[in-house]
This record gives structure tokens, sequence and C-alpha cells, in this order.
């Protein structure tokens, strides 16, 4: 096979950048190792800023995400009983979030591309990417892959990997180039699906007496609840009961407010951390999403994050398409990397703020009240915790690159 750009992972960074791509006229083919059946039932979160329904719009995958998703005007904060809401709109000038589930985009997304886009290959194992960071004349990139039952090779131009943290494409990139940073965090989120109207009609986050704890949604119907665990903590621990009985007391306020309680359909433990891999890029090998970067759900900007990304390279790749400039793509790193440092460093503070330290260290617990009373009484701080939210404009951190560049 022989394309322009190979996409290693059709998830939604691969499958968005494919989509991109395909609009303006440029070859490409998606290599998704798992089932279609498997990707389009992967659970994951869905809080979408402005640019993301901006970019599933611009490549005509946002009919049903304009039905069917929930526009947020804000979030909830609570603690020491408590509510105080972030105005979005008012605080950063008209901006909101919508809430529409990862699995539906990816759904829209693989339809879309199996019915008119390049060619989309499941069960398509990339085993080995080679010569996509040689010198040049080293011979054009390609990617082998495993595809019924067989070896087969995809040669291209350029690969892009967004096959995520545990993908082959960031150990292509040679030693010598590679950094990287992580911080690893002391606790983990119990995560459950349930078949219940969510309590609440914008997300609340809360620092309770045990800890942390989240209510969100994935539609009217269905709600999806976090709570603050120890690491290596095994759901077999939390019978349902307990669950509820936990939220109830996290989420509890000198009110009147009610947490609706339902069946629960799913439970997961997930591990926090923050990775960055720098460069993400290196010769014709590019990173986006979850495979150069991982931030703690708590601030909701993975998948934002993986759409920012994509947008810059997309954009980068329409450049050098249109006039065979190699600028855009020469900065596509950089670029990316000050968004991915920005989101890095709110993610980590929002999770610093609002989770109980496994060591009771009682100077940090009066520190983290210390900055909840101040975004609760101080317009300027909760301004920049929705600005931060909403997420930043792409041209607040993609800086113009010449007449060509974005701007």
């Amino acid at each position: 096979m022989r394309t322009t750009v190979g996409i290693i992972g059709g998830g939604p960074a691969g499958l968005l950048l494919a989509r991109l791509l395909h609009r303006t006229g440029i070859d490409c083919v998606v290599l998704e190792s798992r089932t279609r059946a498997y990707v389009e039932q992967r659970q994951r979160a869905g809080m979408l800023e402005q640019g993301t329904v901006d970019a599933l719009r611009e490549c005509g995958a946002a009919d049903r995400l304009e039905a069917e998703g929930l526009i947020h005007n804000g979030i909830e904060l609570r603690f020491d009983r408590e509510r105080h809401r972030i105005d979005f709109p008012v605080l950063t000038g008209g901006r909101t979030v919508t809430i529409y589930a990862q699995t539906e985009i990816v759904k829209d997304l693989v339809e879309l591309q199996l019915a008119d886009g390049p060619p989309l290959l499941f069960e398509a194992e990339a085993v080995a990417v080679e010569n996509a960071v040689e010198e040049p004349g080293g011979g054009a990139p390609l990617v082998r892959f495993v595809h019924d039952g067989r070896e087969q090779t995809l040669t291209c131009d350029y690969v892009v990997g967004c096959d995520g943290f545990h993908g082959i494409a960031r150990d292509a990139f040679p030693a010598a180039v590679s950094r990287t940073y992580e911080h690893e965090y002391p606790y983990s989120w119990l995560g459950i699906l349930a078949d219940v109207a969510p309590s609440c009609e914008e997300l609340i986050y809360a620092r309770g007496p045990g800890g942390f704890a989240l209510h969100s949604m994935r539609s009217t119907s269905v709600s999806r609840l976090y709570l603050q665990v120890p690491n290596g903590t095994d759901t077999d621990d939390w019978p349902d009961g307990r669950i509820w009985d936990e939220l109830d007391a996290r989420f509890a306020i000198d009110g009147d407010w009610l947490l609706e309680r339902g069946p629960i359909t799913s439970k997961s433990v997930t591990g926090m951390r923050s990775y960055v891999h720098e460069p993400m890029r290196h010769g014709r090998l590019f990173l986006a999403g979850d495979a150069a970067h991982i931030v703690p759900p708590t601030g909701a900007k993975g998948l934002n994050l993986a759409v920012s990304d994509v947008r810059v390279l997309a954009r980068a790749f329409a450049e050098l398409h249109r006039s065979g400039s190699t600028q855009l793509l020469d900065s596509y790193s950089e670029l990316c990397l000050e968004r991915v440092w920005q989101a890095t460093r709110f993610s980590y503070d929002m999770t610093r703020m609002l989770h109980a330290q496994p060591d009771g260290d009682a100077f940090e617990d009066r520190l983290q009240h210390a900055r909840l009373r101040r975004i609760a009484a101080s317009r300027p701080a909760a301004a920049e915790l929705a600005a931060n939210y909403t997420g930043l404009p792409l041209a607040a951190t993609v800086r113009a690159v010449g007449p060509t560049g974005v701007h």
C-alpha cells in the first residue's frame, strides 16, 4: 500500500485527522489494531471545548452532536458544604462547553470514514515504523502491520502516531532526541456509569470530607460519577451501596439538594498521571494525542488536547499540499507543546486543589481550601479557571508562523 500520510490509531485523534486531510485532498490510511466493535464501545470522557466542536463541524461529523450534545454554561465547586457556581459565558465572553461522549464521536467519525473517506483498516496492528526518523535519502517511511493474518507494508511520505500511550510510534523516536516528563499522583478515580438521570444540570467538582468527587453525565438519562480512591483499589471492595453513600457524603451541602441513585452498570478504576514527551515530531514521524501527552482527567483536557494537535497538523499538511511550504510542519512540535504544557499545568493545579492528600498533610489541606476560597471570592481567579476549562483559543498558543501560518 502507498499513501501520503500513514495514521497509526483509529481513535478520535486519528479519525479526525483523516477526515480533515480527506477534505483538503490529501491521501491517508488509518490503521487500527482493535475491532470496530471495541473502538466504538470504549468508554472515555466527553467534555468538549468549543474548538473541538468546531473541528467536528468542519469535517462534517457534528450532526448528532448538534442534536444530542448538552451545552453547559458552567461548573459547580463544592467544599465546606457550600456550592459556588463558575459562570463560563460571563467570565469568558460567551464561551461554553458541550457534553457528548467520546464513544459517540468515534461512532460518527467511523461511519463517515467508511462511507466516503480514505481507507480505515480495523484489526490492523502496526508492529514497526521504519525510515521515518532517518536522514534524507534513507528511503521512504513505512509502517509494517499485520492484517488478515499476514504482515503487510504501508509506504508513506509521513507517519502520524495517534496510537495512545502504549502504542509503538513514540518508541520509534531515537533515544538521543527523546525527553520525557512524568508525574504519578498518589490516588486514583473509581468511576461508575449509572442508569439514572443526572442530579445536576452542570458538572459538580466536590472536595468532601473523604476526598474528591465528580458528578458528570453521559446523557439526560445516564450519569457518570467519580470518587477519589487509593491507588490499587479493587472495584470488588466497593459494592453499590458503599459507592452511593460515599458520593452522598462528599457532595453534601447545607441546602436542598438530593443525589439520585440508580442501577450501576459499569465500574472502573483509573490511575492518575501527567506525562509529556518532547519533541512531538522528529523527521517524518509525528505524535498526536495520548501518544505524546497524558493529563489527569480533572481538567477534562485529554481529548481536547488531541483535537488541537490534529487541527494544527491538518493545517500544516494542507499548507504543504497547497504551497509546498514545510514551515508549519517544521514548527508543529513547538506550537503544540506550548498548549500542552499550559493544559498540563491547569490539570495539575485542579487535581492538587481538589484531592485530599493521602499523607494527611494539614498544611496542604489548608492551602487547598485557600485556593478554593480565592476562586469563590475573586472574579479574576474564577475567570482564570473558566478560561482554561473552556479551552484557550488556538490562536493564543499557536503563534503566527510567517504569512501562511496559523493565526
